[in-house]
């Protein structure tokens, strides 16, 4: 059955869908130069099909949607090759409350597609998130870079010293929480070059 129409369908994703989704698919990368990371990729822009998915993965409890995105991946996997030079994934975490309200991490479903693609190992217990904040997406550039500060913690930094890392979330829109979770990792040692980001999509 496919993931989006509910159609009969072989895969999780049915070839009307797929051209669809196809059609949205805009793997690019950006470099940043008022940022803590490097660089940024995104996969889509935050519109249409894919900021339908995306708001029903975080807020209706539809994970299944991550296996049509997956799907989806796989059939183009050589457009992730320029990924292949980073060593670790780190997702960025939600907070306990929030993990437990919806019962998984969309973000780390994506990590997780991106690994499986790519082979490259999800360092779990590096990030974590300390507060439950006012949820980003209702807030403005200000709020979102001042509701964020101090969000996070980090741990066995040990782990991913002298590494590439590539740090995975969701959406990206004014990149306060990516560049947050950056500047930790630089604070405990971890060069600006040596980091870039990914979301599935960009608002």
């Amino acid at each position: 059955m496919c993931g989006i129409c509910k159609n009969e369908s072989r895969n999780s994703l049915c070839y009307k869908c797929k051209k669809k989704i196809q059609k949205e698919f805009k793997f690019t990368k950006i470099h940043t130069k008022d940022k803590n990371f490097l660089e940024q990729y995104y996969l889509f822009q935050y519109k249409d099909l894919i900021r339908n998915m995306i708001l029903e993965m975080k807020f209706q409890k539809k994970p299944y949607f991550y296996k049509t995105i997956e799907y989806f991946l796989q059939n183009n996997k050589k457009y992730l090759e320029k990924l292949k030079k980073y060593d670790i994934i780190i997702v960025v975490p939600l907070s306990w409350k929030r993990r437990l309200q919806r019962g998984y991490n969309q973000s780390q479903l994506i990590a997780e597609i991106i690994s499986s693609i790519l082979q490259i190992k999800i360092e779990s217990r590096i990030l974590y998130k300390t507060k439950n904040i006012v949820p980003q997406s209702t807030l403005n550039k200000k709020e979102r870079k001042e509701n964020i500060k101090g969000a996070f913690k980090i741990k066995n930094i040990e782990k991913i010293m002298n590494n590439k890392i590539l740090i995975i979330d969701d959406i990206y829109t004014t990149g306060s929480t990516l560049n947050e979770c950056s500047n930790l990792l630089r604070k405990n040692g971890i060069k600006k070059e040596n980091i870039g980001v990914l979301t599935l999509a960009k608002d």
